[in-house]
């Protein structure tokens, strides 16, 4: 490996998309930023890092893992078969296309829970009465027997 070359991303027959560092860069180091763009040490190979859940766009996890990494300063080598390769294989579409446009379709659409606007009348409202030209007058009885202070 090009000891200008922090880490190296490619794949491997039997472990998927895999990425390695240079032995320059202290071990936990390399670890902790690996670890933090979704690779697991494989085990019983040191310094061997393959991607968790590749089968979930793993190609392009990876190029943005590089990418992550390159965004922290440290120099990057990705394989041309990750590199160059276009995001969607033939034979596994990643579905996202196909669900942003169920989304498209759904949101232009009428929503089948909300039936049709209704064809009744408005509901009756009651008028208000008029407001009367005079002042009521109240008269008030005088409380002449009742408890005294």
């Amino acid at each position: 490996m090009d000891p200008a070359i922090h880490f190296i991303f490619g794949s491997h027959p039997q472990h998927g998309y895999v990425a390695g560092f240079n032995s320059s860069l202290p071990a936990h180091l390399a670890d902790w930023f690996l670890t933090r763009v979704q690779f697991e040490a494989v085990p019983n190979e040191p310094g061997l890092y393959q991607l968790a859940e590749p089968e979930r766009d793993g190609q392009r996890r990876t190029r943005q893992a590089a990418q992550s990494l390159r965004a922290q300063g440290y120099a990057v080598h990705v394989d041309t078969d990750i590199a160059d390769a276009p995001a969607n294989l033939p034979g596994r579409p990643n579905g996202l296309s196909e669900r942003r446009s169920r989304i498209a379709q759904a949101a232009s659409g009428r929503s089948p829970q909300r039936g049709a606007a209704p064809t009744t009348s408005p509901p009756f409202a009651r008028p208000v009465p008029p407001k009367p030209a005079y002042a009521p007058t109240v008269h008030l009885a005088l409380a002449t027997a009742g408890h005294g202070r």
